[in-house]
């Protein structure tokens, strides 16, 4: 490269101070920590909403599982006492189904006896009725042919009766003169030795006057045996009709026993299936329930400790960011106090060694271009005054170039002091907008938590008094319910003891009336034709109201056992579930009440935030206009001004220099800046 002119060299020099406001390493190392604190700081910010959600959730979830907890052990109480009720009841039932069994074999086996005497009975009377009726037709057939002979005329007949003395000997003649068969004739003698010897002797040996000139006491004889006979019979038949009533009444109440008896264990067995259906269900939820509650108990535990080692590690965390911004704060004050010198020496960006003296027009064409490509008035005027000064010395005969170097040194003394007040003013206006700003940011984003939190809370609040609205009407309602059921069951044992009674003395008038038919029909020495048939057609009748009349008594008594069992199973289950219903109202009530006291706190903090916010709002607004309402940003006036003091220190350089003219003859670069190929 060839030497250059001083024009060349003052060229140079315009260029170089629009370069002046490249960053020097300390201050990229300044600004590096800048970006680092603000780095940090942003992570804090971001690392405590993330802790505040998750803190939050740690609240809400616990919470949350602590009522689940408490509905468990509800449920696992509510559970038990429905197995104790189902084993209780199940051993009920299967006390009543061995019993009731044990009846029904009773009663089969009291049936089966009675049928067989029953059948004993029927065998015995009709071999007897066949007998008597046998032996009354050959009475009547003796009878009625020794009538016959007797009426023959002049006494005479096949019979010589003057020759019969008793009527073994009548009897013999008789079946000689084939009347009668051996057979009957022998049976007819066995009779009448029989009733001999049951009535007194004068019957058994009668006197001979008796069959004197005919047989007619032989006759009368027969005819009382006739009668006696059909004593017998009618008696055996009356004793056989009362037996068969007996039996029957007896197989209707042992059948009715047993078919009630079926009926309640069929009753009673489908209750044992359900209660140990309900036992088996019951079981099995009560296992399930204490599994999840199990869980649940287990589930808060690893919480709260999961939380609370959450809690540690934001504590550690946030300290050693502290830690770390305090480190930054401290080096960088450091930095910036002790490096100002040493970096103002090191990488000024213009640094000419000392060399010939520059011409004064050039210098102030120096000046001229600056106050040109800077657009600043003040130089244009320090141009001007400039030239003055440089006219008047040369006409005095004084050195021009101490005053132009005093008026540059003022003139950079002068920029310095303006940059040093918006330097300071800028600074007071950075440290408080971003103070006031962050600070802005920090109540609104509380602003806002406070806000959700007590939106969550009024809502959970509003949630469960709604909730325990609904089970108080479901309480009021069970109560209403349960009034109802009162009402009815005493209606319906009032009844029963009304109509228990009515039917009890039903029953036991019937059987009075019973009782004194029999005794009165089964007497044989009545004085007057007695009406056998209409009487036993009456006590048939008596005898089915009575079995009905037990019936329903049975029937309503089953019933009335039925009606109570059910009262007090409802009793015992609307008991549990009004326990837990008033429990649910309580836990609910005062947990709405826990919410509607944070919600009250957190109001409080709320308008405290709120309050300061605004505070805060109104001075950003200050500071904005202060700071931020200006015609020409600082960053820009700071830099034209940068470019001012360089280019007049470079003017300064290349008056007093001589070793700038030398450089730039032999081709070395500006100290900072590369040369010009």
């Amino acid at each position: 490269m060839k030497c250059c002119s001083v024009a060349a060299i003052l060229v140079l020099a315009a260029f170089c101070p629009a370069q002046a406001t490249d960053a020097s390493p300390i201050e990229k190392i300044v600004q590096m920590i800048s970006d680092l604190q603000g780095k940090v700081i942003a992570e804090g910010k971001e690392a405590q909403q993330v802790y505040d959600d998750h803190a939050e959730w740690c609240e809400d979830r616990s919470k949350n599982l602590g009522f689940e907890i408490k509905t468990g052990q509800a449920n696992v109480a509510e559970l038990k006492a429905t197995i104790e009720s189902e084993t209780a009841r199940i051993g009920e039932l299967e006390t009543k189904i061995e019993g009731l069994s044990s009846d029904i074999q009773a009663d089969e086996a009291d049936l089966a006896a009675a049928t067989e005497i029953r059948a004993k009975e029927a065998t015995d009377f009709a071999a007897e009725e066949k007998e008597l009726t046998t032996v009354i037709s050959m009475l009547e057939r003796a009878t009625s042919i020794l009538s016959k002979e007797m009426a023959k005329s002049g006494g005479a007949s096949m019979l010589q009766t003057k020759s019969v003395s008793s009527i073994a000997d009548a009897l013999s003649v008789m079946v000689q003169a084939s009347v009668l068969s051996s057979a009957d004739a022998s049976r007819l003698t066995a009779l009448v030795q029989t009733t001999n010897a049951d009535e007194d002797s004068s019957m058994a040996a009668p006197a001979a006057a008796v069959y004197e000139g005919a047989s007619g006491g032989i006759i009368g004889t027969l005819e009382g045996l006739t009668e006696k006979a059909e004593g017998q019979l009618d008696k055996a038949r009356k004793t056989e009709t009362t037996s068969i009533q007996n039996f029957q009444m007896l197989k209707q109440s042992l059948t009715d026993e047993v078919a009630f008896a079926n009926k309640d264990m069929d009753a009673a067995k489908k209750g044992l299936a359900e209660s140990q259906e309900g036992k088996a269900t019951a079981t099995g939820g009560l296992d399930a329930t204490s599994k999840d509650l199990a869980d649940d108990i287990d589930t808060k535990r690893e919480l709260h400790q999961n939380c609370m080692s959450s809690a540690e590690e934001f504590e550690l965390a946030t300290k050693s960011r502290g830690e770390e911004l305090t480190a930054l704060a401290t080096a960088k004050k450091v930095i910036v106090e002790a490096t100002g010198g040493a970096a103002e020496q090191s990488y000024s960006f213009l640094q000419l060694s000392s060399g010939a003296d520059l011409s004064k027009e050039e210098a102030v064409r120096f000046i001229r271009d600056l106050a040109r490509k800077t657009k600043a008035p003040a130089l244009t005027q320090l141009a001007s005054r400039m030239s003055s000064a440089i006219k008047m010395g040369v006409a005095a005969g004084e050195d021009p170039f101490s005053k132009v170097k005093s008026l540059i040194v003022d003139m950079i003394a002068t920029l310095e002091s303006e940059g040093e007040d918006d330097a300071t003013q800028k600074a007071y206006c950075d440290k408080h907008m971003s103070e006031t700003t962050a600070k802005k940011d920090e109540l609104t984003a509380e602003n806002d938590k406070l806000s959700t939190k007590i939106a969550q809370k009024t809502a959970g609040s509003a949630k469960l008094k709604e909730e325990v609205a609904t089970l108080q009407n479901e309480l009021a309602g069970m109560a209403s319910a349960k009034a109802e059921a009162d009402k009815l069951r005493s209606t319906e044992k009032a009844d029963y003891d009304k109509n228990s009674a009515e039917m009890e003395l039903g029953i036991s008038g019937v059987k009075k009336a019973l009782q004194v038919l029999r005794d009165y029909y089964a007497k044989a020495d009545k004085s007057h034709g007695a009406s056998d048939g209409a009487g036993s057609g009456i006590i048939g009748l008596l005898e089915v109201c009575e079995s009905d009349f037990t019936k329903g008594l049975t029937e309503m008594t089953a019933e009335e056992q039925t009606a109570a069992a059910d009262y007090e199973a409802y009793s015992k289950q609307d008991e549990i579930d009004r326990t837990g219903k008033t429990q649910d109202v309580k836990y609910k009530t005062k947990d709405a009440a826990g919410l509607d006291k944070a919600v009250s706190e957190l109001s409080s903090d709320l308008a405290g935030v709120t309050d300061e916010l605004a505070a805060v709002v109104s001075g950003l607004d200050k500071l904005k206009e202060m700071c931020v309402a200006k015609a020409e940003p600082y960053a820009e006036k700071k830099a034209r001004r940068e470019s001012e003091i360089a280019g007049l220190k470079e003017a300064l350089e290349i008056l007093g220099s001589e070793s700038a003219l030398v450089q730039m003859t032999s081709k070395h670069a500006l100290r900072g800046v590369q040369a010009h190929q």
